[in-house]
């Protein structure tokens, strides 16, 4: 029995109050414990969230974050988008006060087997084809993590569930200590929250986590030959690897077939005709869920029906509009250079890319080749449009601009039949919104309307129009 299971009357205090600290919340809650809420922002801009806590009995320190709630607490439970480096937090290590992360609280009071996917790009794509193929399996699967419901969901679900497919963020990851996946999948690492981290080193440390708690019983699903984290990550526990090209790896790309290999059992081909996500990059995220699913218990018959009828996520290349020969694409979670290198490299098409946003402090000469070949035009815009613009605009006609309004008209007015217009931002969406998912609701919303202004049609009852009622900046990670 671990020590932190009796939650009775503790003195408890959840840092962030988002989806994930309120959930957090309603869990101590139904523990016993005592709970405390902190957050940087007011109630009045925390909306419905603030009331919500207060009904469930929590106590309230909005607006701020006093030492002494942190300083009187038995224990600090901290959502994902939270920096470690509060002054609160610091003064509760120093006086020995225990702090944990949502995730490790959760997995502390799971007993079904988990299956975390991490990496610096690809997560939320190969979480939902995991649990795809899983539940095509007939298992009870549940979903979550820093996708959708946080996995502190499952300690308050009533219905059983065979096992977990959570997607990990370094963040989640930087405040775990016994959190043990029983298969643990690590996408890739490249530069991101650099605004976060002190070094690109201390982010990579981050990510490898994810297997520190792993036994030789436990599966690790990697890129073939990936020299950051084959030097950098410590695993112990049996690797399997995929390749888009090595065919000596467990899972890889042939000739419009995947082929899986997971010893002891027989080669597996599975037909790639019907897959319907763009990029070299997809297939690489198809290939680790394959791996993770078969480690799972997955018959080939559905992981093929997956392969099958899988669809592109929201805000993931999701192809928003096609109108008079032009494709418009909203990839807002390409929240990295990294990812905006993989959406390039997608198209063959001329590109007119809009990008900017916060700046994560990352070099953005990973996409110099790319846009020097590829963008026909760059429309920046942001806090980031003029590093951006420093960086790159010798290479394509570039447009620096305020927000997205203006940049969806740049783009109309450049773009000719053929080309793609590609919201891929390289940046976090905090400057103008409260996360990538609004970011990519308002790009959406306005290619359609200017696109149907042109055509003559009226827009009515926009979700982007209900949405901005809504004014609240979450603690998300994006």
């Amino acid at each position: 029995m671990k020590a932190m299971e009796d939650l009775q009357d503790k003195r408890v205090l959840v840092v962030g109050l988002a989806k994930t600290g309120l959930t957090t919340a309603e869990f101590l809650v139904g523990k016993g414990a005592q709970v405390t809420v902190t957050d940087h922002l007011l109630a009045s801009e925390l909306g419905s969230t603030a009331d919500s806590a207060q009904e469930l009995g929590c106590s309230l320190a909005l607006g701020g974050h006093p030492l002494e709630v942190f300083t009187q607490a038995d224990l600090i439970v901290v959502s994902p988008g939270v920096p470690l480096d509060l002054p609160g937090l610091i003064e509760a290590q120093i006086r020995s006060i225990p702090i944990v992360g949502e995730l490790e609280l959760a997995s502390r009071f799971l007993q079904l087997p988990i299956v975390a996917i991490s990496g610096t790009n690809g997560k939320t794509t190969t979480t939902a084809l995991v649990g795809d193929m899983l539940k095509h399996n007939g298992k009870r699967v549940f979903v979550g993590g820093n996708i959708g419901n946080p996995l502190i969901t499952l300690c308050n679900e009533k219905e059983p569930f065979d096992l977990a497919v959570a997607e990990v963020s370094s963040f989640q990851l930087d405040s775990m200590e016994t959190f043990h996946p029983q298969v643990a999948v690590l996408l890739n690492i490249s530069e991101d929250h650099l605004d976060r981290y002190p070094s690109f080193a201390s982010y990579v440390e981050s990510k490898c986590r994810l297997f520190t708690n792993q036994t030789e019983e436990d599966v690790a699903v990697v890129p073939a030959r990936d020299p950051l984290i084959t030097v950098r990550c410590t695993i112990r526990s049996r690797q399997l690897n995929f390749s888009l090209t090595k065919s000596s790896a467990h899972a890889y790309v042939n000739s419009g077939w995947l082929l899986c290999r997971v010893m002891p059992g027989p080669l597996r081909r599975y037909d790639l005709n019907r897959w319907q996500l763009p990029g070299k990059h997809n297939q690489q995220n198809l290939l680790a869920a394959v791996l993770a699913a078969t480690s799972m218990g997955a018959r080939p018959e559905a992981i093929q029906e997956t392969i099958d009828t899988f669809e592109p996520l929201p805000h993931r290349m999701e192809l928003v509009h096609h109108w008079r020969g032009i494709r418009f694409y909203n990839d807002s979670k390409g929240t990295n250079v990294d990812s905006v290198v993989r959406s390039l490299e997608s198209f063959s098409a001329p590109i007119i890319l809009i990008a900017g946003g916060r700046d994560k402090e990352g070099s953005y000469n990973p996409l110099v080749s790319l846009v020097r070949q590829r963008v026909k035009m760059l429309v920046l815009i942001g806090e980031a449009r003029f590093r951006l613009a420093e960086a790159l605009a010798n290479l394509s006609c570039t447009v620096v601009v305020e927000d997205m309004d203006a940049a969806v008209q740049v783009a109309l007015g450049a773009a000719v039949a053929g080309d793609i217009v590609l919201l891929s931002p390289a940046c976090s969406s905090f400057d103008q919104y409260e996360n990538y998912k609004a970011r990519g609701d308002h790009f959406r919303y306005l290619v359609h309307k200017y696109t149907a202004l042109e055509s003559g049609v009226e827009m009515l009852n926009s979700p982007w129009v209900a949405s901005k009622k809504d004014k609240r900046k979450l603690n998300a990670h994006n």
